[in-house]
């Protein structure tokens, strides 16, 4: 069975799914991390039991990102794609907080050519771990912000409590 919860952030609140860790007994593997009105975004539904002390661990880190006290998540996550979607979600984990980066940048990272910058751009909009998984610190080649499925003034608002440079 799925779990989630809600958290209230500086973005809305979060609702975060998960399953049972298989490599922590007791814990939670973290699938998801969407936003209101997310496109693409899931709410709970019948498969699914709220169970919020399951993700006290991604409360606790979420609520220390928000204060500007973390700039990694150690969590173990739970997001499954398609073998390239998971490989441009890999490369997402390695931008560095307070940095950005370009959707062509990740493409050369996982090797995929050129021509891939829009099936990349796909994928990390079809990520489903949004601020652990940073795909806010994605821009455009130009250096202007572009797509983000919780909506380019929360892109902004994750840019600037990171510190990221002005877009």
């Amino acid at each position: 069975m799925t779990l989630y919860t809600t958290l209230d952030s500086p973005l809305g609140e979060l609702l975060l799914t998960g399953e049972e860790s298989v490599t922590a007994p007791g814990g939670t593997a973290l699938a998801s991390l969407t936003v209101p009105g997310q496109k693409g975004g899931a709410g709970p539904g019948p498969d699914r039991r709220r169970e919020p002390a399951a993700f006290a661990e991604a409360e606790r880190q979420l609520k220390a990102y928000f204060a500007g006290q973390l700039r990694s998540f150690e969590l173990e996550l739970s997001a499954r794609g398609t073998p390239f979607r998971e490989r441009g979600w890999a490369a997402l984990d390695s931008v560095p907080y307070g940095t950005t980066t370009s959707y062509g940048s990740i493409a050369a990272r996982i090797g995929a050519p050129r021509a891939a910058v829009r099936a990349i751009g796909g994928a990390i909009g079809a990520n489903p771990l949004l601020i652990v998984r940073p795909c806010h610190r994605v821009i455009g080649a130009d250096g202007t912000l572009t797509g983000y499925a919780g909506g380019l003034d929360r892109k902004r608002t994750l840019l600037a409590l990171e510190g990221a440079p002005a877009l």
